[in-house]
Parts: C-alpha cells; structure tokens; sequence
C-alpha cells in the first residue's frame, strides 16, 4: 500500500497525464516535435525536482517518487516519461550524487525546476553494452582545461533548446593498464561541442535523442565530476538507479496497454457481442494485467531495497528485466486486440508498440540484466 503522500502524487500526475498530455501528445509524437509546453508544466508542478533536496531547488523528495511520476506519465506516453526519467537520473542525479557543492549550486536549481534539461554521454557508436573496451572519446588535461575529443550516440535530451549540460564519460589516461575512465561536465554551447540533428526514430518520437561530437573542446579542470577515474563507477550506480525508473515508466506502459484494451473491449462489438465477452480476448488482457501487476512489484522491491541503503543491483537488474518484457508483450497483446486500428498512428496502443521495444535495450539489454542477475547469483565464478 502507498502512504497518504506517495497516493496524492500519483493521483495528481495521473491527472495532469490524462488532462494534459494526452489530448495533445498524439500530434506532438506525429511531427516528432519536443513537447516544450508540458516539459514547461512538469516544471512548475517540481516533478524535475521530486528526488532532490530542497537546498537545492528540489521537492524533497525520494526516488520512489520519481518513479511513481514516471510509471503515471507512461501510461500514457513514453516520449514525456522518458524525457524526466533521463534528466533527472541520467542528468541532475550525477551531479548531485559526486559534484562539488559549486557544481551543485551552479546546476541543480535550474535542473530542478524544468527550466534547464541535463543529458548524460555515455553510449559511443562503436561501444553499446560494452562501454570501457568500447570506449574512444578522451579528455586530456592542457593548461588547466579539459580538451575532448570524440562522439557519443543515442543521447536523450542532448539537443533541445533548454538542454543546458551534458555529462561526457571520457578516457582521461590508463590505470593498471586499464582505460582510466572520468566524467566531465560539458555546458551546452561550449565550442567544439557539435550537436547533430535529431535521429529518425521507430518510436519515442516526441523525445529528443542525437548523436554528439566533440572537437578539441574545451572546458575548466573544475568540471571534473567526481574523482578522476571513478566515471566508470558513477555510471554503474547512476544505470543501477535508471533501471529502477526505466522498469517503472514499462510498468507505466504496460498498463496502458491494458487501459485502452479494457476501453475498446467494451465499445467494438463482434458477432453480436462487444469482443471482451469472448473468453480469448478476457485472457489476453488477464495476461496482460498479471504481467504487470507482478512487474510494478518488481520495481517496487528494488526501490524499497535503493532507498533503505541496502545492494539493490540484482533486484534492479530483475525489476529492468520483466517489466521491459512486459511492455513489449502487452503491446504486442493491445495491438492484436485491436486489429487494424492497432495498426493506426492515430491509436494510443500502436505509440505503445513503437515505444516498447527500445525498453528491452536502453539502460542496458534485456541480455545484460539477465548477465548481471546471474553474476549476482555467483554463477560467473563456477
């Protein structure tokens, strides 16, 4: 059961989803156009600050808030809930996980209150599951500055008008004959920092996702975040936190599924009958609801786990896994229901089925949760 607290939050977003975004995400996803006005709104209700101290501009929150925030918007849409998942845990959590206290005032209070987006560089086009052996961009020390060169791919909120920080892993010299791997904090507009335009996505379409590259950029030693040689670390505990929120944004997904399915059931009439009066439509969405009812557990598991200060690797890696598998599955479920009109821009289950498959890769593989619950089980050293 939620407390009186987390019940009012989620009441009141799913609110704003259904009054607000849904009425108007449709046409937003279709343009493929950032949806700047809700991102406005989500602002002024602190949803960007929900997990973040007051001292900071923040709610006060916790990161099951966030979570429950990202699960209520999916439902509706993914575009909007992935844009809050990514700049609050891939954008302003790393900075207030290890930045210094002048990073901190410098970034967290505009990131906070929506008015400024954070993105975080991970991903290389050459890299994907395996970041450190993939790796290429470097940051090397010159005069008191960090020159960067290099690309990174598939960045969410790397390019909108109000992106206004991007953290860019970079190899910033060799350990123990291992890559010695940092974060750098990297202004938007600093030069040689190039953003492409944005890539022609199957789904998520009303999110913006590029590719950046970095030129003999520029920026001071102090936009060291962290220690040096600890980014591989921060990204581990920073991908650690995100598959909790991207395991409840698919719960979010997979119960729109079953929305809409338990809406059009009731109106499209077959044979006489409305088609939830057949027995193989009533078990595709008694499916549809087991698998996320026992999802939505899963993340809760490991939220709980998180926020007690206990190892929550495994039990995100589990949370990640199913619930992913869930979203792909009940919109592949949702669109069969619906049939053609499934197959329609128009209809929110056929967003649903171009936004679910990206769940099973971003934020690590569905391949890599089931490498990590197995390293946690001890497997990995029989």
């Amino acid at each position: 059961m939620l407390n009186d607290e987390y019940s009012e939050l989620r009441k009141t977003v799913e609110a704003f989803a259904r009054e607000v975004v849904a009425p108007v995400i449709g046409d937003y996803y279709e343009r493929e156009e950032f949806p700047y006005d809700i991102v406005r709104q989500m602002g002024a209700m602190g949803l960007f600050g929900l997990p973040l101290p007051e001292e900071h501009g923040g709610m006060g929150g916790d990161y099951f808030a966030l979570c429950l925030t990202l699960e209520e918007l999916a439902r509706v849409d993914s575009s909007v809930s992935i844009t809050l998942e990514a700049a609050v845990s891939l954008g302003a959590m790393p900075i207030y996980r290890f930045g210094t206290a002048e990073q901190k005032a410098a970034w967290l209070p505009k990131l906070a209150s929506g008015e400024m987006l954070g993105a975080f560089g991970l991903t290389e086009p050459g890299g994907g599951s395996d970041v450190p052996g993939g790796m290429r961009t470097t940051a090397v020390l010159d005069g008191g500055e960090w020159v960067i060169n290099g690309t990174k791919a598939f960045i969410t909120n790397s390019g909108t008008d109000i992106t206004g920080v991007v953290g860019v892993a970079a190899i910033t010299g060799e350990r123990d004959g291992k890559k010695e791997i940092s974060t750098i904090l990297v202004p938007a507009g600093t030069p040689g920092f190039t953003v492409s335009k944005k890539y022609s996505k199957v789904g998520w379409n009303a999110s913006d996702t590029r590719e950046l590259s970095f030129t003999d950029c520029r920026v001071p030693a102090e936009n060291l975040l962290g220690d040096r040689g600890r980014g591989y670390a921060q990204f581990l505990q920073t991908l650690d936190e995100g598959r909790i929120a991207i395991a409840a944004l698919s719960v979010g997904l997979a119960q729109g599924c079953v929305d809409e399915c338990l809406r059009y059931v009731r109106e499209r009439q077959a044979f006489g009958h409305p088609i939830g009066h057949y027995q193989a439509i009533q078990f595709k969405i008694a499916d549809m609801e087991a698998r996320t009812h026992t999802s939505r557990l899963a993340y809760y598991h490991a939220a709980e786990k998180m926020l007690a200060g206990q190892p929550f690797k495994k039990e995100a890696a589990i949370a990640k896994l199913v619930s992913s598998n869930a979203a792909m599955d009940n919109s592949r479920e949702a669109t069969q229901i619906f049939g053609g009109y499934g197959f329609m821009n128009e209809f929110p289950v056929g967003r649903f089925y171009r936004d679910a498959k990206i769940l099973e890769i971003g934020e690590g593989t569905s391949e890599v949760q089931r490498m990590l619950i197995a390293r946690q089980l001890g497997l990995s050293d029989l």
